[in-house]
């Protein structure tokens, strides 16, 4: 099998395993499925990117006329990590805020739930 074929496939088995984690309804489900599927969108734009065999460092003076690697994947993919990074921690703080004011970790059962958020009073001008 082909290498670019193999990661095809390797990226589609993640993508798909992250949407399935993602439809569940426990928050630690859900974090894993976003962790994999930033992961598998990274792995993806790296597979895309081409194979770097043959081809010299982005360095002007070193290249000395060969074909030379892009760079520009491996850029968006470290951008990547740190925005991925800081969405999981949006989301790890959020999940837990919602457990520690509703005392569960399944979305279901927060559905379910009373709002227990007070009434707020009209003004009478």
């Amino acid at each position: 099998m082909n290498v670019q074929l193999d990661t095809a496939l390797l990226v589609g088995l993640m993508v798909g395993v992250a949407v399935w984690l993602i439809l569940h309804r426990g928050f630690v489900r859900i974090l894993f499925g976003f962790l994999l599927l930033s992961n598998a969108v990274n792995l993806g734009i790296l597979a895309v990117s081409g194979d770097p065999s043959n081809r010299a460092a982005p360095v002007v003076d070193a290249a000395g006329g060969a074909a030379m690697v892009d760079p520009l994947p491996q850029a968006l993919i470290l951008t990547a990590i740190v925005i991925g990074f800081g969405v999981l921690a949006y989301l790890v703080f959020l999940f837990y805020r919602l457990f520690v004011d509703n005392d569960t970790a399944d979305l279901e059962t927060l559905a379910e739930a009373p709002d227990a958020a007070p009434e707020r009073k009209e003004d009478s001008r």
